[in-house]
């Protein structure tokens, strides 16, 4: 959703580090780029003029002109700027009150904003994360089959649901999930309402009704935000009414102009608590102003990166392969399964988004056709291989690597070049297993993603944002020839033959 205005910044950004000294006129230039790209993100006019005021302000004191690379200060400016607008001073303010069982939770908001899906992915998230005993119930009885949607949906993440009784209104229905949700020994019940217009009085009325009667821990807005800057209005006029705890926005993973997240803080007062990335149940993510912010300058999300991983990663499938790669053992099956693992983190775009320093390559690596469907075609040959294939590489021969390209319905220079990065990939493992233990977690991190701060991409002296750009991890699959030419260096693929 921010590609376009992280574009447009890094462009200011790239100009501003670059320089040795910066005075007073190349920040303003800078700020009046910076204020077009914030306006035409669709970001409102009043949070675009206070942001600019408060960088101009600390962007050309002294401290910038002193500093030892005053871009890159300016850059760090502007990250505090955008945390403290995403923020509004309290990053604390994104968690769910849901202290005194049962909590109950009321679910707002406008026709087709995703209500009712969204219901089900913070209920799935609350069993999955933090072992509560959830009751969903619904009360749009406007919409066809809207219970029974939430219904089906229970079955598919395995949390209850409130069951349906037909000709009860709202009120009798959010009473019984009430009861239920205390004789059950439930810790949070869910109340997703039925979608409304901000001006229609009647469904209003029985939303308040419906408040009144639950006395709801959080009240949550969920707001679609590729509806732009009409999604701030929608927020204040349901605060007005009925008073909301927080927003959820929805389709973050689209390519709306991101001005509705920049704002919605800003004017409302109210924190943006979780964001959707997708239709799956699972893609909902906490709202961290400091870790969107970062997004947004190209700076990346490290710690997203390896949430993800944990979540997708079994401990002792873990230590397993730990203790093979200490030995200097990899074969196709681990290959097999680093590759699965990509994919399951949601693929090269979703994880180089997460890096520093490497968004900006996306479209670049998009253009010479490496993408997830590269991942894929590599994993087909891995399968179309025997067990003793891939557990001894070393045995495959013409007339071997024939019959595996054609299993996968492939060409041998695909396979040649998935062994090439095999074999890459292998001699690290034996290098860092030497290391030892202690040697594996001081530097095996380095070893991975080249030279900088903490062995990281992107991270520059003191983990600076902005700083120089590192290399992505060797053996990144796919990296064959094709590729532009002003790519960094250490991608794995490159350079001599073997």
């Amino acid at each position: 959703m921010f590609e376009t205005l992280s574009d447009r910044l890094s462009g200011v950004f790239d100009r501003l580090t670059k320089q040795g000294a910066l005075s007073d006129d190349d920040v303003a230039t800078a700020l009046r780029e910076v204020r077009v790209a914030l306006l035409e993100a669709d970001v409102s006019l009043p949070v675009v003029r206070d942001f600019v005021k408060s960088v101009q302000e600390k962007a050309t004191g002294q401290a910038v002109t002193r500093s030892v690379s005053p871009g890159q200060q300016v850059v760090k400016i502007v990250h505090d700027a955008l945390v403290a607008t995403l923020s509004g001073g309290d990053e604390g303010a994104g968690a769910l009150k849901i202290d005194n069982p049962p909590s109950p939770i009321l679910m707002v908001g406008l026709q087709g904003s995703g209500k009712t899906t969204t219901t089900a992915k913070l209920a799935k998230r609350l069993k999955d994360r933090e072992n509560k005993r959830v009751l969903m119930a619904s009360l749009d009885v406007r919409r066809p089959a809207a219970m029974e949607q939430l219904a089906i949906l229970g079955k598919q993440i395995g949390v209850d649901t409130l069951p349906i009784v037909a000709g009860q209104d709202p009120v009798a229905i959010a009473k019984r999930a009430k009861q239920q949700a205390t004789l059950g020994g439930y810790d949070v019940f869910m109340l997703d309402t039925a979608g409304r217009l901000h001006i229609d009085d009647v469904l209003m009325d029985e939303v308040i009704a419906v408040r009144d009667a639950t006395n709801p821990r959080e009240t949550l807005l969920v707001v679609d935000g590729l509806t732009g800057q009409d999604a701030v209005n929608v927020a204040e006029q349901f605060d007005g009414r009925i008073g909301i705890s927080g927003v959820v926005l929805t389709r973050m993973d689209g390519d709306g102009r991101g001005g509705a997240a920049l704002s919605m803080r800003a004017i409302t007062g109210k924190p943006i608590k979780f964001t959707g990335q997708g239709e799956k149940m699972d893609a909902l993510e906490e709202f961290h102003p400091s870790r969107v912010a970062g997004r947004i300058l190209g700076m990346g999300d490290i710690v997203a990166l390896v949430e993800k991983a944990q979540e997708t990663l079994e401990a002792e499938q873990a230590e397993r392969m730990m203790k093979r790669f200490q030995k200097g053992q990899f074969n196709m099956n681990d290959m097999k399964g680093q590759l699965e693992q990509m994919l399951k983190m949601g693929g090269m775009s979703g994880m180089m988004g997460m890096l520093p320093g490497v968004g900006k390559m996306q479209k670049q690596m998009e253009s010479a056709g490496f993408d997830d469907s590269v991942l894929r075609r590599q994993i087909a040959l891995i399968n179309s291989m025997t067990k003793r294939e891939r557990a001894r590489p070393e045995l495959l021969q013409a007339s071997r690597k024939k019959r595996i390209a054609k299993g996968a319905g492939l060409e041998v220079p695909e396979l040649n070049k998935l062994l090439k990065m095999h074999r890459q990939m292998a001699d690290m493992m034996k290098k860092m297993g030497k290391m030892g233990k202690k040697g594996l977690m001081r530097g095996g991190m380095g070893a991975l993603f080249g030279k900088g701060a903490a062995g990281m991409p992107g991270a520059g002296a003191a983990g600076q944002p902005g700083a120089a750009q590192g290399a992505l991890p060797p053996g990144f699959p796919g990296m064959g020839k094709g590729l532009p030419s002003d790519l960094p260096g250490g991608l794995s693929g490159f350079g001599k033959k073997k």
